[in-house]
C-alpha cells in the first residue's frame, strides 16, 4: 500500500510522469450536457491524443402503418439522410411502396374485393326479393277486381 502511495506522489528530481493521470475531455458543441442528441466517444488519434467524437443518432426505419412492423427493402436512415436519396431508394415499386408492407397492401385488396363482391351479392338478392313479390301482388291484384 505504502508503495502505491509513493508512486502516485511527484517525486523530487522533476520527470514527473503524465501517464498515471486521466486525460478529460469537455463536449466542442454548444450543448456541454450529455443529451440524447449530444452522444460522444472517446478516440485515440494516431498521435496519442484523445479526442471526441459526435455519435449520430440510430435510426429506425420505416415501419408499416397499418402492422408497425419495419419495412424490407429500404435503408434505416435519419429524416434529413432520406432527402438525399432518389426516389427509387427511399420506396419500393408497388403500390404503397415505402409506406405500407405488402403483406397489409394485400389485405386491403382482398377487403375490398370482398367488400365488391358483398355488394354484388345483395343486389341480385334484392333483385330475386322483387321479382318473387311481383307475381304475387299481381295475382293479389286481380283477385280484389
Amino acid at each position: 500500500w505504502l508503495k502505491a502511495f509513493e508512486c502516485k506522489r511527484r517525486p523530487k528530481g522533476g520527470n514527473f510522469r503524465a501517464a498515471a493521470m486521466v486525460e478529460r475531455l469537455t463536449y466542442r458543441r454548444h450543448t456541454r450536457y450529455n443529451t440524447k442528441s449530444n452522444k460522444v466517444r472517446l478516440l485515440r488519434t494516431p498521435g496519442g491524443r484523445l479526442v471526441t467524437q459526435v455519435v449520430k443518432k440510430k435510426a429506425k426505419g420505416p415501419a408499416c402503418g397499418d402492422t408497425g412492423k419495419r419495412l424490407i427493402g429500404l435503408p434505416s436512415l435519419r429524416p434529413m439522410e432520406y432527402r438525399r436519396l432518389k426516389k427509387r431508394e427511399r420506396r419500393v415499386n408497388r403500390a404503397y411502396g415505402g409506406c405500407l408492407s405488402a403483406g397489409a397492401v394485400r389485405s386491403r385488396i382482398v377487403r375490398a374485393f370482398l367488400i365488391e363482391e358483398q355488394k354484388c351479392v345483395k343486389q341480385v338478392l334484392a333483385e330475386k326479393m322483387s321479382a318473387a313479390k311481383d307475381p304475387e301482388t299481381k295475382k293479389k291484384s286481380k283477385k280484389s277486381k
